[in-house]
């Protein structure tokens, strides 16, 4: 049996309300002052982009705590692109700053980016969506 992953409440304004089930963690959404909203919350398409460095992230996470590999303080910055005709995101740049001291060779970095490249958001977005990686080391 599959569980429910999370219940999501319109409040009005073009807000909503996400609860994550098995956590009870809220996540509130606006709609982005381009589209209506007043931008004071995570768009829904924030929330696909920023979901892609998350998971790129804590699959490098999985894969440097195996190898027992320091990258604690990984920073991810995340840019948006939208489209127009239909409104979608159509890119998403993606950038990994790594911290200092981190002492990881070619090996390392390259088995870790792979793990990035091939998380599961990475996979689920629709390919037509260009996802513009860096890994600044």
């Amino acid at each position: 049996m599959t569980m429910q992953t999370a219940q999501i409440i319109y409040t009005g304004e073009l807000r909503t309300t996400a609860t994550h089930l098995q956590s009870g963690t809220v996540i509130e959404t606006d709609a982005p002052v381009d589209n209506n909203g007043k931008g004071e919350r995570f768009s829904p398409t924030d929330l696909v982009a920023t979901a892609l460095g998350s998971c790129m992230l804590t699959i490098m996470g999985i894969t440097a705590r195996q190898h027992q590999w320091q990258i604690e303080g990984t920073r991810v910055s995340i840019q948006k692109i939208m489209g127009t005709e239909p409104r979608r995101i159509t890119g998403v740049k993606v950038s990994f700053d790594f911290p200092e001291g981190h002492q990881l060779g070619e090996k390392e970095r390259t088995i870790l980016e792979r793990a990035a490249l091939t998380c599961p958001v990475a996979k689920s977005v629709h390919p037509d969506i260009l996802q513009d990686v860096t890994f600044n080391w």
